[in-house]
């Protein structure tokens, strides 16, 4: 499986821990108790897969993020935009205007946007 992409229970994991953190292991395993019905061979399955994946970190029985949720936000966008064009944003633009139609206002964020990106580059 991509690094990036999570089924429904790790994203809904991941998702607590992100709302929790820092937080005990102990006190994770209650939560995923309380919320999911899972067990605490799960929870720590669970955690374990998501510390491999450079999500969290697990270290003397207190659960820290190490990506935050932004972050892999933007990692997704990232992996998404090159694996469906080519790391091209132009490319993924004109598909996305073939079918969706943008709003005054998005046009404008967009603008934005770029001379913001251009201010800090020049």
């Amino acid at each position: 499986m991509n690094q990036t992409q999570l089924g429904e229970m790790e994203r809904r994991f991941a998702e607590l821990i992100w709302e929790s953190a820092p937080v005990g292991s102990g006190e994770l395993v209650r939560l995923c108790e309380e919320r999911f019905g899972w067990k605490k061979s799960t929870t720590y399955t669970m955690l374990k897969r998501l510390c491999q994946r450079g999500l969290f970190e697990n270290t003397g029985g207190q659960v820290m993020v190490l990506m935050s949720r932004e972050d892999f936000s933007a990692l997704q966008g990232e992996t998404f935009l090159q694996e469906s064009f080519g790391g091209s944003l132009p490319h993924f633009f004109a598909a996305f205007t073939r079918r969706n139609k943008l709003s005054h206002e998005e046009i404008e964020q967009l603008r934005q946007m770029i001379e913001n990106y251009d201010e800090r580059e020049g």
